[in-house]
Formats: C-alpha cells, sequence, structure tokens
C-alpha cells in the first residue's frame, strides 16, 4: 500500500510545530516529522511514502523532490498549494485502492474516496502509528478549572493595569497602601482556615 502524507497537516497534528517559526524553524519540523515517518515504518514500507510540504516554506535551492531515508519528499513547487500536488497524485495513482492518504483536510479525504482510496485524519494515522510503535499519545493538558472571581481582586487588578478599572465617585481609582502587593482581602480564606485549627 502507499502512504500519501499531507506534510504540514501532519505536523500541526502532531504537534511538531517548532517554537518561533523564524529561521531554520520549518526545517526543523520537516525533519522531526520525516524522521517520525522513517523510524515508524521498516525500509520496505518507507518506499512507498510520499510527503507533500508547501513550497513557500521550502528551504531556499531544494529541489521539488528528495528522498530522505528512502521515504520520498515533494514540494508543491508550481502549485497554488500541496493540495493541488496531492490532488493530482491521488488523480495519477495506477492503484488507488491501495493508497491511504493522510490528511485532515476534507478536500483531500474527498479526493480520495473519489478514487476509492482510504483517507486517514493526520491525528488519527498519528496516534496509530504511536501505538503501534509502543508509546501513548501525549494526553491533552487538563482544563483550567473555572475559579469564582472574587469581586475586591478583580477591581485591585483591573486599577492597577486597565484604564477602564472601576473608579470611585471622584473619578479615582481605589487608593491603596504603598506597600499593598496584593488585592485588599486576598488570602483572607487561607488565614480563616488557619483560624478554625
Amino acid at each position: 500500500m502507499h502512504l500519501l502524507i499531507d506534510g504540514y497537516n501532519l505536523i500541526y497534528a502532531a504537534g511538531m510545530i517548532g517554537r518561533g517559526i523564524g529561521p531554520g524553524g520549518l526545517e526543523r519540523s520537516r525533519r522531526a516529522l520525516l524522521d517520525f515517518v522513517a523510524e515508524s515504518l521498516d525500509e520496505h514500507e518507507r518506499q512507498r511514502v510520499t510527503v507533500v510540504f508547501d513550497a513557500h516554506g521550502a528551504p531556499h535551492g531544494l529541489p521539488h523532490t528528495l528522498v530522505h531515508r528512502g521515504i520520498t519528499v515533494r514540494f508543491a513547487a508550481g502549485y497554488a498549494d500541496a493540495d493541488e500536488l496531492i490532488e493530482e497524485l491521488i488523480r495519477a495513482d495506477s492503484a488507488p485502492r491501495r493508497l491511504t492518504v493522510v490528511s485532515g483536510d476534507h478536500r483531500l479525504q474527498r479526493a480520495a474516496r473519489r478514487r476509492r482510496a482510504t483517507a486517514l485524519d493526520s491525528e488519527q494515522w498519528y496516534t496509530d502509528t504511536l501505538r503501534r510503535r509502543g508509546q501513548r499519545p501525549a494526553a491533552p493538558p487538563p482544563a483550567k478549572p473555572a475559579l469564582p472571581a472574587d469581586v475586591r481582586e478583580v477591581e485591585f487588578w483591573l486599577a492597577q493595569f486597565d484604564d477602564a478599572a472601576p473608579f470611585d465617585d471622584a473619578g479615582q481609582a481605589p487608593a491603596l497602601p504603598d506597600d499593598a502587593i496584593f488585592p485588599p482581602g486576598y488570602g483572607e480564606d487561607i488565614e480563616l482556615e488557619a483560624d478554625e485549627e
């Protein structure tokens, strides 16, 4: 089975986008993705993989096609975007029933299904691949608990940082002692707990 991967779509789905897109950032992200794919497949499987990237992020002077650890890498130079090249590759595949397209892009999923190829969402492929490698997908960070806001604390911080803070009748922000580092009432709940013990 041939595997056709929407490169940047998988990079984002897998959370492989580097910190800061600055010089070399996309190149590091591409290399991380290609290494992950290469390490997840055996040599025979790698030879049937094509990863397509948009050309606008390609390093200067890079050829339109290259091979990385047995994986064919295509940059969509001369195309509006990687999707256009991927659609062309789907149409040109001589055995589309043995083709798997990895992308979260619905347009590409529909193009794959029209040719009776398999379409897999990037997140799903990444999660399945991690499981095959014996790794567990990273758990999503826990949701930040919603705590009720203490009105006095909110007013204090608004007065410190916001021009739209509540003002008294004279149009002045509430006066705080010069040594106040915390809003009025901050930590009262701790003192109450200490008094109860």
